[in-house]
């Protein structure tokens, strides 16, 4: 493994200004580094209502078994407000629970997770609030699965982002989030149903990967998006947001033309002396075989190139073969990676004739 510090550029800082939102409170973070690009009165603990349900989905998805399936009781179902369609007496599994949760969002399907994992909504509620600590939620406190308004279930716009980028980073959270329509299999006898996604933004901006929409009296409009672009993916939350679908537009505008293509390193280049056994050359040259490129919003001060090789590769080799990997680190943040390649093509060596005289023995049996 070779380790090659490559000169730093100029950093360069990205301006904040008013974006004229109609949110109360909002935030928009970086999902990978959590470094936050936009943020106004993000840390004050508001209602979040039905975004709530991003923390219940992850908890149902984590737990596995997705084919997994349980009857649903009647105290799953006695809750108000928005349904996937549960009855009591219907089976479904927790993937159908999951897709009622982020496309319906069905209160019912919160219950139902709900007691299914955990018995009750108080015991689930302590689960709730264990898993947002750990993702340093500090802000945070679940009282209910679906967000309807209780009592001290609060959290605040920065709390919400930090979920918001740990559930898109569960690829089955994410498979379900940005669909803007599934079939869930539930019932009695169980059949499949059409639900849709309330998020209108997975059909308007492309890019968009979910996360949930959120609506009740004290909350007003809530809304965690996310969006993907140029191998950056960014967490918007609006909390009371008259115009949410608006707020999150300019907020992901705002935030990738923060964001530039770094080139770290040039295609061809030789970073690299390999060792060859057995061959016409004792060493190859490796090279890089792409352009690594990053998506940042400022220049690294410090980047790391990482060489992955094994010690010796074995002729014969191909030019082109790949023999490893090239990566660069802003610290312990990937940044880009490209595989490393055989320059010129290496031949196995010939067997050499020995240059040593015959023995006098086998001089002599040569001449009969």
């Amino acid at each position: 493994m070779i380790l090659l510090l490559l000169p730093a550029g100029v950093p360069v800082a990205a301006a904040q200004r008013s974006l004229g939102l109609s949110a109360q409170s909002a935030v928009l973070i970086d999902a990978h580094t959590l470094q936050v690009l936009y943020s106004h009165n993000a840390q004050t603990p508001m209602p979040v209502a039905s975004t709530t349900k991003i923390m219940t989905a992850l908890l149902l998805l984590e737990a596995g078994e997705p084919g997994f399936s349980f009857a649903v009781t009647d105290e799953m179902v006695q809750v108000e407000g928005t349904s996937m369609g549960l009855r009591a007496g219907d089976t479904v599994t927790r993937e159908a629970l999951a897709i009622g949760l982020l496309l319906a969002s069905g209160n019912d399907a919160a219950n139902a997770t709900a007691i299914h994992l955990a018995g009750g909504l108080p015991e689930f509620a302590l689960l709730m609030n264990a898993r947002a600590r750990a993702l340093g939620m500090t802000r945070t406190n679940f009282v209910t699965p679906s967000g309807l308004d209780a009592e001290g279930h609060l959290s605040t716009a920065f709390d919400m982002a930090l979920l918001g980028a740990a559930a898109i980073a569960n690829p089955d959270f994410r498979a379900i989030s940005s669909q803007s329509s599934m079939r869930a299999h539930f019932g009695n006898p169980p059949t499949l149903h059409y639900l849709r996604n309330h998020n209108r933004l997975v059909c308007e901006i492309p890019g968009c990967i979910g996360v949930k929409t959120g609506f009740t009296r004290a909350a007003g409009r809530t809304l965690v998006s996310a969006v993907e672009r140029d191998g950056r993916t960014l967490v918007a939350v609006t909390l009371h947001a008259p115009n949410d679908w608006q707020d999150h537009r300019r907020l992901f505008e705002f935030g990738f033309a923060q964001y530039h293509s770094v080139q770290l390193d040039i295609a061809g280049e030789v970073v690299a002396r390999l060792p060859i056994t057995n061959g016409m050359v004792s060493h190859a040259n490796i090279i890089l075989a792409g352009t690594p490129a990053a998506y940042l919003q400022v220049r690294p001060q410090n980047v790391q190139r990482v060489l992955l090789l094994r010690p010796f590769e074995f002729a014969p080799l191909q030019a082109g073969s790949v023999v490893g990997t090239a990566r660069y680190y802003d610290g312990t943040l990937l940044l880009a990676e490209t595989p490393l390649i055989v320059q010129s093509t290496v031949d196995i060596a010939r067997p050499s004739r020995s240059t040593r005289r015959p023995s006098l023995w086998r001089r002599f049996l040569q001449l009969f």
